[in-house]
C-alpha cells in the first residue's frame, strides 16, 4: 500500500511535479529528487542554517520543513541566485569582501542575506548581524560576511 502524495511547486522558476513520502524533508527532496545540491545540510536540527532557502520569498529551514508543506509554493534555492558571469548583488558583494571561505554555509547565508535585505532596513552592523545570527559559520568570524551584507544593503539602496 502507497502512501505518497502529490504535490506540485515551483522551485527555482520551473514547474515541479512528484509523488512523495509525506516524511519527506525539503533539503532531501531537493537534494535527491531534484539533483539541486547546493541546499546543503550540516546539522538536521534547523541551528546551523546551512539549508536555508526562500519559500515565497521567505527563508526557510529546509531540514525542518517537509516537501508537501510546500506543495504550491515558490521554492528558491542557491542554484537561481546567479551564475559566475551573472551574479546577483549579494553574490557579488560575499566575492568581493571575501565573505565565504569553505563555502559550506554560504547557500544558507546568501539565502538569509537576501530575505533580510527585502525586508529589513538593516541601518547598522549589529542588525545585520542579528540577522545572521541564526546561520552558523566555522571559518571567517562573519565580520566579512556582515560586511558583504552591508555592501549589498549599500548597493540595493543606491538603486
Amino acid at each position: 500500500m502507497s502512501n505518497l502524495k502529490t504535490i506540485s511547486l515551483t522551485v527555482n522558476g520551473e514547474k515541479v511535479v512528484r509523488q512523495v513520502e509525506p516524511r519527506l524533508l525539503l533539503a532531501d527532496f531537493l537534494r535527491n529528487e531534484l539533483n539541486l545540491t547546493g541546499t546543503h545540510i550540516g546539522c538536521e536540527h534547523g541551528i546551523c542554517g546551512a539549508c536555508t532557502l526562500l519559500v515565497n520569498g521567505d527563508s526557510v529551514r529546509s531540514c525542518l520543513t517537509l516537501a508537501i508543506q510546500v506543495d504550491g509554493a515558490e521554492v528558491t534555492t542557491v542554484e537561481a541566485h546567479g551564475k559566475p558571469d551573472s551574479m546577483s548583488v549579494v553574490q557579488e558583494k560575499f566575492q568581493q569582501c571575501h565573505g565565504l571561505q569553505c563555502g559550506f554555509c554560504t547557500p544558507g547565508m546568501l539565502a538569509t542575506a537576501e530575505d533580510l535585505l527585502n525586508k529589513y532596513p538593516l541601518v547598522t552592523e549589529e542588525d545585520i548581524r542579528e540577522g545572521l545570527s541564526g546561520n552558523i559559520c566555522r571559518c571567517t568570524g562573519y565580520q566579512n560576511i556582515v560586511d558583504a551584507v552591508a555592501a549589498a544593503r549599500d548597493e540595493v539602496r543606491s538603486q
